[in-house]
C-alpha cells in the first residue's frame, strides 16, 4: 500500500472534526428524514446543510434547502410512522462520512435499509448520498 502524506508532512485526517461528521450523520436521520414537524424539520436543514447542499438519491438530484427540505417532507409523508435507526456507528473519513440505517416502524424489523453518505465542508452537509439496499414499499 503506497501511504502519501500532504506537503506539510502530515497526513491528510489529521485536524479532521471527526465528532463533527459523526454528529451531523446522527442528527440528519431523526433531525431531517424523520421529523414530521415542518418547522423543526427547515430548522435542522439550516443547522445541518450548506446553503448549495446536494441530495443525491434514486429519484434524482435535489439542490439546496428548499428543494431538501421539500423532498424530505414528501417523502415523511408517505410513511408518517416510520423512523430512522442507525446500524452502527458512523465512519470518518477525512471530510467524509457514512452511516448505514434502517427505516420503518418503531420496534420493528426495518422496512427498507440504506446507507448515507455525507461530503462535509465547513461543519456542515455539502452532499448527501443516500444508497438504498431496496426501495421503500
Amino acid at each position: 500500500m503506497n501511504e502519501r502524506a500532504s506537503k506539510n508532512g502530515v497526513p491528510p485526517s489529521v485536524g479532521v472534526d471527526v465528532s463533527g461528521i459523526e454528529a451531523l450523520l446522527n442528527r440528519n436521520l431523526p433531525e431531517v428524514f424523520g421529523e414530521g414537524d415542518p418547522a423543526r424539520r427547515r430548522s435542522a436543514i439550516q443547522e445541518l446543510y450548506t446553503e448549495d447542499c446536494v441530495l443525491y438519491v434514486p429519484p434524482g438530484t435535489f439542490v439546496g434547502h428548499d428543494a431538501l427540505d421539500k423532498f424530505a417532507g414528501d417523502l415523511r409523508a408517505t410513511h408518517p410512522h416510520y423512523v430512522y435507526t442507525p446500524h452502527g456507528s458512523p465512519q470518518v473519513l477525512h471530510n467524509s462520512g457514512r452511516l448505514a440505517w434502517g427505516s420503518g416502524p418503531k420496534g420493528e424489523t426495518p422496512a427498507y435499509t440504506g446507507v448515507d453518505f455525507i461530503i462535509a465542508r465547513d461543519g456542515k452537509i455539502a452532499a448527501l448520498y443516500v444508497y438504498l439496499d431496496s426501495p421503500p414499499t
